[in-house]
């Protein structure tokens, strides 16, 4: 067991006096948090790792308020001397994303995002009722002029920048300036709650509780219905957006008890819907191209394409003539191909043999018609084979993985490794090429080399739905 894991244990046990039956780790997102589940007789319980201090005041801080107001969020349970773990209520494991994708648009779904929006209502009205945000909030009080700049400025840097296209700096400076005070001056404002996309919603016995809104601040209704509806990997159709928007509407000015002006409510809607597609766009390009984590990587071509439909169908309301030539640049079919990754069919010829091997017995031979193909040396990660709570397992096993990840330099090896192994996929896909081989070593065969082939495995039929045939070449000689 991990440092991380035993503390938990103990916190556990100091508040619940007894031991869970399991901590089993959850794997992570896209923020830096770990999570894991724990079973107990008392029940199943999340707890989070977290060593921003303050970030976890903040979630503590906004829990325990949201709680009074009897809002959907989970009960934070206990918190360790240090401030770095807590234990909080169990939402499962189901999003409103994960019933969106097995469900599709059905009845039961909208249903859901209808309990969405009512709640999200509730949350950013009652909730900022006795509202702490000058000694709450994480980063600002307010969702202002500065950091809707500082949204689109992330866009800026971390996605359009990478595309190495020649614009109009100054000019684009002056459009940011110009629609970030157009948004600023939005009349309702309440509780935003930052990050209110359908991954943040969980759903349990037909109910729908929030999660990681830590972020939140105070700031314009309009925005986090944006956030929700325009979410680019739940891809809503027209209809839902806009009658789930009406809906919306409806109930917030039964809980603000008044009508709400509809026309520059849309309006000033538009806009936020706007600035959070090119914020996405920010994350999506941070995470994905300077990080390279892959489902973020896959999610740029919905983003843009989302883009694309807005400005096409919708109007913001101020003209910013540098950044509409920009977006119809970066929503061209060229720039959307470029982050499209081919994809194998049916009829697809190629197949990537992927094995794990130990270097005591040599690397395996290539048999294929081509010859050729990758070798990689894994023994230049720390080995966990080395440690008795790893010897007996393998790279199969969530132990091994989790150590590898979390204290090993293994993500970024691996990364590198795909960066030079897509370019050929990509090459072998487009040229109808039969075979390509890929080979991992280490010591044993048995824990780096192994988590590698499997990893690597994953990857490549993920981004590229392609037949990949996978063996560990030295199992029957793992240490059991």
């Amino acid at each position: 067991m991990d440092a991380i894991a035993t503390q938990i244990l103990e916190l556990f046990e100091k508040h619940w006096q007894h031991r869970p039956t399991s901590i089993e780790k959850i794997p992570q997102s896209g923020s830096n948090r770990q999570y894991f589940r724990v079973a107990s007789p008392a029940g199943s319980f999340i707890a989070t790792y977290n060593d921003h201090q303050a970030e976890n005041r903040a979630f503590i801080q906004f829990t325990q308020h949201f709680k009074q107001s009897q809002l959907p969020v989970p009960e934070v349970y206990c918190v360790n001397e240090t401030n770095t773990i807590y234990i909080q209520e169990d939402f499962g494991n189901q999003s409103l994303l994960h019933h969106l994708e097995a469900q599709g648009e059905s009845t039961a779904v909208y249903g859901l995002y209808q309990k969405s929006l009512q709640q999200l209502a509730r949350m950013q009205i009652l909730g900022d009722q006795s509202f702490d945000y000058g000694n709450w909030c994480l980063t600002a009080r307010t969702f202002g002029k500065q950091a809707i700049m500082s949204d689109l400025l992330y866009f800026k840097y971390y996605f359009l920048d990478t595309l190495n296209i020649p614009y109009d700096k100054q000019g684009l400076i002056d459009d940011f300036e110009a629609l970030s005070s157009y948004l600023a001056k939005t009349g309702q404002q309440y509780f935003m709650f930052r990050d209110f996309q359908s991954r943040n919603i969980m759903v349990k016995d037909h109910h729908v509780h929030f999660i990681d809104y830590q972020g939140g601040m105070k700031g314009a209704l309009q925005y986090d219905v944006a956030s929700l509806l325009w979410q680019a990997k739940a891809n809503l159709s027209v209809a839902w957006k806009d009658r789930l928007l009406q809906y919306y509407i409806g109930m917030a000015e039964q809980l603000m008890g008044k009508p709400i002006d509809r026309p520059t409510f849309e309006s000033q809607y538009n806009g936020y819907v706007l600035i959070r597609l090119l914020q996405v766009l920010g994350a999506y390009g941070f995470r994905g191209l300077f990080e390279r984590k892959a489902h973020f990587l896959t999610s740029i071509p919905l983003a843009l394409k989302n883009v694309l439909f807005f400005i096409n169908h919708k109007k913001v309301g101020i003209t910013t003539t540098v950044l509409d030539e920009l977006l119809l640049k970066i929503t061209s079919e060229e720039t959307i191909r470029k982050f499209t990754p081919t994809q194998a069919n049916d009829t697809t010829p190629l197949v990537i043999t992927i094995q794990s091997f130990s270097y005591k017995k040599g690397i395996p031979v290539t048999d294929n018609d081509t010859g050729g193909g990758y070798v990689f040396d894994m023994r230049a990660i720390h080995n966990p084979g080395r440690f008795d709570d790893y010897k007996k397992l393998s790279g199969k096993d969530k132990a091994v993985q989790d150590f590898l990840e979390q204290q090993t330099l293994m993500p970024s090896f691996l990364n590198s490794v795909w960066d030079l192994l897509d370019v050929s996929v990509e090459n072998y896909l487009e040229r109808d090429f039969a075979h390509l081989a890929i080979n991992f070593g280490c010591t044993g065969g048995q824990h780096r080399s192994v988590y590698a082939a499997e990893q690597t495995a994953r990857h490549l039929r993920n981004k590229y739905n392609v037949k990949v045939t996978l063996q560990h070449t030295n199992q029957e000689n793992w240490v059991w």
